[in-house]
């Protein structure tokens, strides 16, 4: 199935902040801001799995099918290896969490359902990463490799900073025939940390190594706003993963409480968005943001 087939309907629910929502709404630890370490806990996996249900739930109320991503923005070999990760247990846990989000939708879950790997950046995501694509494939590749063992129907890169890195994910995904979405994240003047604009780089990324999808996640929808200019491009656009706060990126590094935003204006906003860009069908939240947040967004009541 071609990757524009795999996201054919009318809408997709995919999940919100997994992080922020397990820091500060569960009381988790999360050293490295790295959820994957979980799946291999049993009380972890289980709390893993009474989140993703909560989406499930917000699919079938929305009459929408849902695309869940697993917990693995930061289960790639740099940040792993500080929390004692080597090659070997890095693949087990990128497949075991693959089975975990399948697992939850084992049951009561929309006939559309898909389980999505998440790749995160190799450094902060928050500062502009690599400048070369050929190194940028190499180092996702064992990531993107044990995703397609596991079963995954897709895989999406997600804030990224940068053109480079996000056409290595691209090459590594094509290599073991996955689909695969590209989402970048802006700063509060819509343009992305490497200071390149978000058409320059959707432009970029189609010239060398064109995704399936784009997308944009951790920026609030008033910051995306301000990289809208009516271009053709912007229908490649599928992807929304907003943050709940209107925060800058340096502003969100230094609080130590959650800023879960004014719902009013995150809904409002990406309603605005979603009128301008049509073509945008997978919709959930990032940092800040939870089941209500996403609920909201879809105009259904949260659980």
């Amino acid at each position: 199935m071609s990757g524009t087939d795999l996201l054919a309907g009318s809408g997709w629910v995919t999940d919100g902040g997994l992080e922020t929502d397990l820091i500060f709404h569960h009381g988790v630890d999360l050293p490295e801001f790295a959820s994957f370490p979980l799946v291999e806990d049993r009380t972890g996996a289980a709390l893993l799995e009474r989140y993703y249900r909560e989406y499930v739930v917000i699919a079938l109320a929305a009459g929408a099918g849902v695309l869940l991503e697993a917990p693995t923005w930061r289960a790639n070999p740099d940040w792993a290896r500080l929390l004692g990760y080597d090659a070997a247990a890095l693949d087990r846990v990128n497949q075991q969490a693959v089975a975990l989000v399948r697992s939850a939708l084992a049951q009561d879950a929309p006939a559309r359902s898909l389980v999505s790997g998440a790749v995160g950046p190799r450094g902060d995501g928050y500062l502009a990463g690599g400048t070369d694509p050929d190194e940028a494939a190499e180092y996702h590749a064992a990531q993107v490799a044990s995703f397609a063992s596991a079963g995954a129907d897709l895989v999406h890169a997600m804030t990224m900073t940068g053109t480079a890195e996000a056409i290595g994910v691209v090459r590594a995904a094509r290599q073991v025939g996955l689909p695969v979405a590209i989402s970048f994240t802006v700063e509060t003047d819509g343009v992305l940390p490497d200071g390149t604009s978000l058409s320059g780089a959707v432009a970029a990324v189609e010239a060398a190594a064109p995704p399936d999808w784009y997308g944009v996640n951790c920026a609030h929808p008033t910051h995306l706003a301000h990289a809208l200019d009516g271009g053709a491009w912007q229908q490649r656009l599928t992807f929304l993963r907003p943050n709940a706060s209107t925060m800058s990126h340096a502003e969100l590094d230094e609080m130590e409480v959650l800023d879960a935003g004014d719902l009013g204006l995150l809904t409002s906003s990406t309603s605005s968005i979603r009128s301008q860009v049509p073509s945008v069908s997978v919709v959930g939240g990032c940092c800040g943001t939870d089941s209500s947040h996403v609920a909201a967004l879809w105009g259904v009541p949260a659980s």
